[in-house]
């Protein structure tokens, strides 16, 4: 049995933690893992990172003795005494017990310029979305997810898994790479394997911030409907007229007859633009 296992086995006995699965808390027992993490997010000595579900904090320790600071936010307070035991002597980490989906950016300080996290599989998607937007100082992310989720964020045009979150993250963003992970390495063992995903800021995103907002409500309205047409879906959402619609896949040289699944991310940008 490995340190690490042997090591997040103890901490859990010793402080009479069952993890949450209601939570999503899945602990990393796998250090090798985290140099993956490191190399995928790209991080520099003088990087800010936030770190959603830290846990025990094994991730977190490793993040702080190599980076400027750390934001570690857990919703879990019986892990209050685990992470004080593991970072003891860290004064770069800022451990926040609040639910990071209800979270305020802006009261992160330092800003953060880097998101990396073992994140609860049941708000996952939702998170990586929001920091998009919510926290423009973020220029690299890695991610523990779901494997089927890590798919669907970079996925292609007219496959099944491509959706509005395909679209949103190939816009803002550049894949960096991913590693399978196998649920063997996680206590309690999810019932599905993940992926360790790193994606980086696209050098756009200056010309798409002011037009976010809008755009992923298009994007979102797109594929709400998939039966629909695009232009059906996003006349029905109240986005904007069929006939307008029509128009501007037309001008696009686009059948106007097309469903969101078929549109790739770069054409729902002209669109928007038309729109």
């Amino acid at each position: 049995m490995s340190a690490p296992r042997q090591i997040t086995l103890a901490r859990l006995s010793e402080l009479g933690i069952v993890p949450d699965t209601r939570l999503g808390q899945h602990f990393l027992l796998d250090d090798n893992l985290v140099r993956v993490a490191f190399r995928l997010a790209e991080l520099h000595p003088d990087d800010v990172v936030i770190e959603i579900g830290p846990g025990l904090g094994v991730l977190t320790a490793t993040l702080a003795d190599h980076v400027s600071h750390v934001h570690a936010i857990e919703l879990d307070r019986r892990l209050e005494p685990a992470l004080a035991v593991t970072l003891a002597g860290r004064t770069n980490v800022d451990v926040r017990f609040e639910d990071a989906v209800v979270l305020d950016p802006a009261t992160l300080l330092p800003p953060p310029t880097a998101f990396v996290s073992n994140l609860p599989y049941n708000v996952a998607t939702p998170l990586i979305l929001e920091s998009l937007h919510g926290m423009p100082t973020v220029q690299r992310w890695a991610v523990m997810i779901q494997r089927e989720v890590g798919e669907r964020l970079f996925a292609e045009p007219g496959t099944a898994a491509y959706g509005a979150p395909s679209v949103l993250l190939q816009l803002a963003t550049e894949r960096i790479g991913s590693h399978r992970v196998s649920r063997n390495v996680f206590v309690p063992p999810p019932n599905v394997d993940s992926l360790l995903l790193g994606f980086r800021r696209a050098a756009r995103w200056h010309e798409l911030e002011d037009r976010w907002q809008r755009l992923a409500q298009m994007v979102h309205a797109g594929f709400g409907t998939r039966r629909k047409t695009l232009a059906n879906a996003l006349e029905v959402a109240g986005f904007a007229r069929r006939a307008d619609v029509e128009r501007a896949l037309g001008e696009l040289g686009l059948d106007i007859r097309i469903r969101a699944e078929a549109l790739p991310p770069e054409r729902f940008l002209a669109l928007e633009a038309l729109l």
